[in-house]
């Protein structure tokens, strides 16, 4: 048996389908995490869910922020806009069951014994594995139960900026949103600068990878993706994933456990 991790699929349905040949997935034997942003830009973004969903128990996926927009879409919170590219999901005729499925997954998931935690973007330097986990609990939670809207209403903004207990509830879950599927800089006190998207090096002074913050209150290894500038990045704290395959980069996989060499799949050239 092997757990491998894949990074943001985003629509290439093709991509990922040749991805799985390559690494010889087996379901029922093998283990597959997927960062989230399972849709949206590429192509085929009901053939990804579809694909993905009938992997079973196979397969544990977190929500990125564009499987969260695709669901405010469907909600009637946000229209689509001129880049989005999950119509095919919404007019589906299997529509309400993908979306049932979507809105069910976690926001970040947590291994004890591999001491490793699955999320889209990150988790704020400010927040411990257990704070991470409670809090993006309640967004879970929420989304999976009847009142699922509200849990996106008011998702869209940059503020707050920085985590408080005292936060009311609707900037409460927008901070957790924000933070677990859009952070990639922030400064060293963990106030979130969302607008940056360059890779590092590129920052406004007094900004720094979310992962760089000195004493980090999450010890444990983090697996993410989120940030196609960034790129492949492994390390004994983090691996990130997103190498950028709906912009013609790759979809890649890394082996975690037992842990071997990254298997990548070229993007397609798109018209």
């Amino acid at each position: 048996m092997t757990l491998y991790a894949v990074g943001d699929i985003q629509g290439c349905a093709a991509e990922f389908d040749a991805l799985l040949d390559a690494m010889a997935f087996e379901p029922g034997r093998d283990e597959l995490w997927l960062v989230g942003d399972l849709v949206n830009r590429g192509p085929d973004s009901l053939g990804v869910l579809r694909r993905v969903i009938a992997l079973g128990d196979s397969a544990t996926c977190v929500l990125g922020n564009h499987d969260l927009h695709l669901l405010a879409t469907a909600a009637g919170i946000r229209p689509a806009g001129p880049g989005d590219t999950f119509n095919d999901v919404l007019t589906a005729p299997d529509a309400p069951q993908l979306l049932d499925w979507l809105r069910r997954r976690p926001l970040l998931h947590h291994d004890a014994r591999l001491g490793t935690v699955l999320v889209h973007a990150g988790i704020p330097p400010v927040w411990s594995l257990e704070q991470a986990l409670a809090r993006g609990g309640e967004v879970t939670a929420l989304l999976s139960g009847p009142r699922w809207r509200d849990a996106l209403d008011g998702m869209y903004g940059n503020e707050p900026a920085i985590w408080s207990e005292g936060l009311p509830p609707q900037q409460r879950r927008r901070f957790t949103i924000n933070a677990l599927t859009r952070m990639r800089f922030c400064d060293r006190r963990g106030r979130l600068d969302l607008q940056h998207t360059g890779p590092p090096g590129t920052q406004a002074a007094g900004l720094v990878p979310w992962f760089d913050v000195p004493h980090r209150a999450c010890d444990v290894h983090v697996v993410f993706g989120h940030w196609s500038a960034l790129g492949l990045k492994r390390r004994a704290d983090i691996t990130a994933l997103d190498t950028g395959c709906v912009w013609g980069g790759a979809l890649t996989a890394v082996p975690l456990d037992p842990a071997g060499p990254p298997i990548a799949e070229p993007g397609r050239e798109r018209a």
